[in-house]
C-alpha cells in the first residue's frame, strides 16, 4: 500500500507539541505561514462552514472560534477561492476596528477535492481541502455501482490525495472477497477495505491506515458514512437514518462538511452524501483511474489515437482478446467525453468573464479620455 509521506510532520520531539498538531499542523504548514505570523496573525484550520460562517480551531486550545467565511482578498466571486473546511487560514484574533477575530488569508492548499457543481452555470465546488487521503466509502448492501465509483476515484485522484476504497456493511453479505475483487479491478493502484460498522470487522485496520493523517470521506447517499464516522470516531457525532425500503436509497444525513478529530491521531472531514458528482478538470484523475488503458495506448499506432476504429490500436486489440473488459473502455471513454464537455463550458464561461472586463475597461478609457479633454462622457449604447 502507498500512503502520503510524512516528511513534512517531522517535528521537533524536544519543543512542546502545539495543539494544532492533532488538526494536521507541521513544519511545511508553518513555513508558508511564516510572513503572517510576522504580522502578529495566528495560524488556524477551518473545521466547519455553513451560512456565511466558519468554525476554526487555534493553538490556544480553547475550542473553535466562529469567524466570517469570507473576507479581504478572498472575498471573490471565484468559488475555487472560497473558505471550505479543512483550508489553513491567517486568523486576526484581535482586529483595530473591535469588530472581532477575522480571516485574512488562506495559506497554500495542498489538495483540493473539487466537484462540478450541481448547476448549468459550470462553477465549481471545493469539497474539502489539506486533505491526505480521499476515502470513498460504497455499500455491499447492493451490487456496487462501477461506473459511479470509477467517477468518484477519478475525482480522488485529481484532487492530489491518495484514494483510499471502503467498502461499508460487510456484515450484510455473506461472502465478501468476491466484491472485494471486483472492486479492485475498477480501482488500480486504491487500497480497498471490507468494513462492518455494526460488527466492528476491518475497523481496527482502516484505522490505523487513517493514524496521523487528515482524511476526507466522500460517497452517495445511504453508503454508510455517518455510521462509519462515529465508529471511527468513537462516539455519535453524527445522526445516522436508515435507508429507504422503497428503493434502498439513502437520505441526507449529513448536510454539511465537518472536520473531526480520530482518537487514534488525525481527522476525519465528513461530507454530505452525493446523489450525483460532475467532473472538474479531472482528466489525470480519469487516467489514474483507467491506467491499464493509459498504458496500452501508449503503444498505439497514432499517438493521438481515439480507441474507436483506428488501425493499429493496441486498446481495441485488448479488448478482442478479452485482456481489457469492454465496460472499462466504455467508462473511460463517457469520462473523458465529460470532462472535454465541462472544459468547453468553462472555457466559454471565462471567455464572456473576460469580455465583460475588457468592455468595463474600454467604457472607463473613453470617459477618462472625454474628462480630459473637457467634454462629457459618451453613453454606451
Amino acid at each position: 500500500m502507498h500512503f502520503p509521506t510524512t516528511e513534512h510532520r517531522t517535528l521537533d520531539a524536544h519543543a512542546p507539541e502545539n495543539p494544532l498538531t492533532r488538526y494536521g499542523w507541521d513544519e511545511g504548514f508553518a513555513a508558508d505561514f511564516a510572513p503572517y505570523s510576522a504580522r502578529g496573525l495566528v495560524p488556524a484550520r477551518v473545521v466547519r462552514v455553513d451560512r456565511g460562517r466558519c468554525e476554526v480551531a487555534t493553538a490556544d486550545g480553547g475550542g473553535t472560534t466562529t469567524v466570517p467565511a469570507s473576507f479581504g482578498a478572498v472575498s471573490t466571486h471565484d468559488p475555487l477561492r472560497r473558505v471550505c473546511t479543512g483550508d489553513w487560514a491567517a486568523l486576526d484574533p484581535r482586529p483595530a476596528d473591535g469588530a472581532g477575530a477575522s480571516v485574512e488569508a488562506l495559506l497554500p492548499r495542498r489538495t483540493a477535492f473539487v466537484r462540478s457543481a450541481s448547476s448549468k452555470r459550470s462553477d465549481a465546488q471545493v469539497m474539502a481541502a489539506n486533505a491526505d487521503l480521499a476515502v470513498v466509502a460504497v455499500s455491499l448492501s447492493d451490487d456496487p455501482d462501477t461506473g459511479r465509483l470509477e467517477r468518484f476515484l477519478a475525482l480522488a485522484w485529481e484532487s492530489g490525495a491518495q484514494p483510499l476504497l471502503v467498502l461499508t456493511k460487510s456484515d450484510l453479505v455473506a461472502d465478501a472477497h468476491h466484491l472485494v475483487a471486483d472492486a479492485a479491478e475498477a480501482a488500480p493502484g486504491v487500497p480497498v477495505f471490507a468494513v462492518s460498522s455494526e460488527t466492528g470487522e476491518g475497523l481496527d485496520v482502516l484505522t490505523a491506515a487513517l493514524a496521523g493523517s487528515t482524511a476526507v470521506l466522500i460517497g452517495r447517499s445511504g453508503a454508510g458514512k455517518s455510521t462509519l464516522v462515529n465508529a471511527l470516531v468513537g462516539e455519535e457525532v453524527q445522526q445516522v437514518q436508515a435507508t429507504r425500503d422503497a428503493d434502498g436509497k439513502g437520505r441526507h444525513t449529513t448536510t454539511r462538511r465537518e472536520l473531526l478529530l480520530l482518537p487514534g491521531g488525525g481527522a476525519l472531514i465528513d461530507t454530505p452524501g452525493l446523489r450525483g458528482v460532475g467532473l472538474w478538470e479531472a482528466g489525470a484523475g480519469v487516467e489514474q483511474v483507467f491506467s491499464e488503458i493509459v498504458e496500452l495506448a501508449g503503444d498505439c499506432r497514432f499517438h493521438d489515437c481515439g480507441h474507436v476504429a483506428e488501425p493499429g490500436c493496441v486498446v481495441l486489440a485488448a479488448v478482442e482478446e478479452g485482456v481489457l473488459p469492454q465496460r472499462r473502455l466504455d467508462s473511460y471513454r463517457k469520462l473523458l467525453r465529460e470532462n472535454a464537455r465541462i472544459a468547453a463550458r468553462t472555457d466559454a464561461r471565462l471567455r464572456a468573464e473576460q469580455r465583460r472586463v475588457w468592455k468595463q475597461r474600454t467604457a472607463l478609457g473613453r470617459e477618462i479620455q472625454e474628462r480630459k479633454r473637457g467634454g462629457s462622457p459618451r453613453r454606451e449604447r
